[in-house]
């Protein structure tokens, strides 16, 4: 018997009605969507930082003996504790960085350091290097003075940067309680996630639960966590210096670690700038300071991240730009995780397709 098309079963009215439900879903699904865009980083947010710090909730309330919303409020509060001070602190010291760098590009005139004289007294290497710095000096300031007009349109973009971070700073403490609330909860979003997977790829959605909580824990805790440890602590360091600009050279820092550069770009300058600017004892201890926090991110990483990471560095380093651009300041860390995990699960489901036996054509058998 041969089979009837979906047009041949379905009547005019039937078609008329599929047409008006379709319609009406499609409606509640844009309005819902306009309704919660508002709210989607904090929500993003708070997602990872319920996955990356579910195994120490876990243990805490097991330590606690079975008591999820006490170890919930107690964790929420070590992270308020974290957020609200050094990272508060970064926060502003590379708002008013930003303003101040807006105002140097938009007036044109940019500071910038010449050769200190002292330079001159270092054993053999110093004249030599006073005479490179001197014309660098020169060299960079009559650049400066040409490229000026070109660069003030840049000013606009830094300063509303910079006003963005104030909203990024309230989003991370909605952040923080939001995933608060969200720990106990933790079985019962698993199973709801487990079973919106299921509908989607039923053969593998516990595979693909557990690679994203496995990618979004590697991520935030390997790039992201010891990015803030490392901006955090090069961002002392500059204060304790009295680097101008610490603050937004901390945040370049964060930057620049999240994106797999390294610090060393940002805390090799710092370094030279110090051994021309203090005494001998206290630049050897400060470069110390800044060699060991330039190497933290190789310490830290196999510590904190429980499998290794695949995903490219061009994805994350996407995920920063395009989570930025979208969402601000908390774009810049949610971006690369987001994109993250959909890299994971991608390459896992064409590498769960491409596996799959190609089964042989059907032959018509004639009777």
């Amino acid at each position: 018997m041969p089979v009837k098309s979906l047009r041949q079963l379905l009547t005019g009215e039937d078609v008329i009605q599929l047409v008006i439900r379709l319609g009406l879903l499609a409606l509640l699904i844009i309005w819902t969507f306009l309704i919660i865009r508002p709210f989607v980083p904090i929500l993003a947010w708070s997602g990872v930082l319920a996955v990356a710090f579910y195994p120490a909730f876990s243990w805490l309330a097991k330590m606690l003996g079975g008591r999820p919303r006490t170890a919930a409020a107690i964790l929420t509060l070590i992270t308020l504790g974290i957020v609200l001070g050094p990272a508060t602190w970064l926060g502003v010291s590379a708002v008013d960085g930003g303003r101040e760098l807006a105002h140097e590009l938009g007036t044109g005139d940019l500071a910038l350091q010449s050769a200190p004289e002292s330079i001159k007294a270092w054993p053999l290497i110093g004249p030599t290097v006073f005479e490179l710095w001197d014309q660098a000096y020169t060299n960079i300031r009559a650049v400066l003075r040409e490229v000026a007009p070109y660069l003030q349109p840049l000013a606009g973009p830094l300063l509303s940067l910079a006003g963005d971070a104030s909203l990024g700073t309230l989003q991370f403490l909605v952040s923080v309680f939001v995933a608060g609330f969200l720990f106990p909860h933790g079985p019962r979003l698993v199973a709801a996630g487990r079973g919106f997977l299921s509908r989607i790829v039923p053969e593998q959605s516990e595979h693909f639960l557990t690679l994203g909580g496995a990618t979004i824990r590697a991520v935030a805790q390997g790039v992201i966590g010891v990015a803030i440890v490392q901006a955090l602590l090069a961002g002392v360091g500059f204060k304790l210096a009295a680097v101008p600009s610490a603050g937004l050279l901390a945040f370049l820092v964060l930057l620049l670690s999240i994106v797999q550069i390294g610090a060393f770009l940002v805390l090799l300058p710092v370094i030279i700038w110090i051994w021309t600017a203090k005494d001998v004892t206290t630049a050897l201890v400060l470069t110390v300071f800044f060699v060991v926090v330039g190497f933290i991110d190789t310490m830290l990483k196999p510590l904190v991240m429980g499998r290794g990471l695949n995903t490219p560095t061009i994805v994350i380093f996407v995920g920063v730009i395009g989570g930025t651009l979208a969402h601000g300041i908390v774009g810049l860390f949610i971006g690369p995780i987001i994109l993250s995990v959909a890299w994971e699960m991608a390459a896992a489901w064409i590498g769960s397709e491409a596996a799959k036996p190609i089964a042989p054509p059907a032959t018509d058998e004639v009777t």
